[in-house]
């Protein structure tokens, strides 16, 4: 799993590599970026924080994404996961931040 940023959604606001807990996200011309995508934990904290929604979670094959892109949009207590399939579909997973530790 690693995250992917666009450059072009990428505001440059510096969330992203404020609350990264490995400090892989750095900045270069006011736009996020990541050296080492494979050193990247997935905890997807950078993800939840992206306030343009310019950085999304890669889930691969081998964890059964197919290459999907995933993103989360918050409402409240609400997380709204958004998962982008490579064939134009589109699948929105709603959880409520409040029952995450319940598992």
């Amino acid at each position: 799993m690693s995250i992917r940023i666009d450059r072009e959604k990428c505001i440059g606001c510096g969330q992203c590599v404020e609350i990264c807990p490995g400090t892989l996200i750095h900045t270069k011309e006011h736009k996020a970026f990541m050296r080492y995508p494979m050193e990247c934990w997935g905890c997807v904290s950078c993800v939840k924080q992206c306030p343009v929604h310019a950085i999304s979670l890669y889930l691969g094959a081998d964890i059964g994404g197919a290459g999907s892109q995933m993103t989360v949009r918050k409402q409240e207590n609400l997380l709204h996961w958004t998962v982008n399939r490579p064939d134009g579909t589109e699948e929105i997973i709603t959880v409520d931040s409040r029952d995450a530790n319940q598992y």
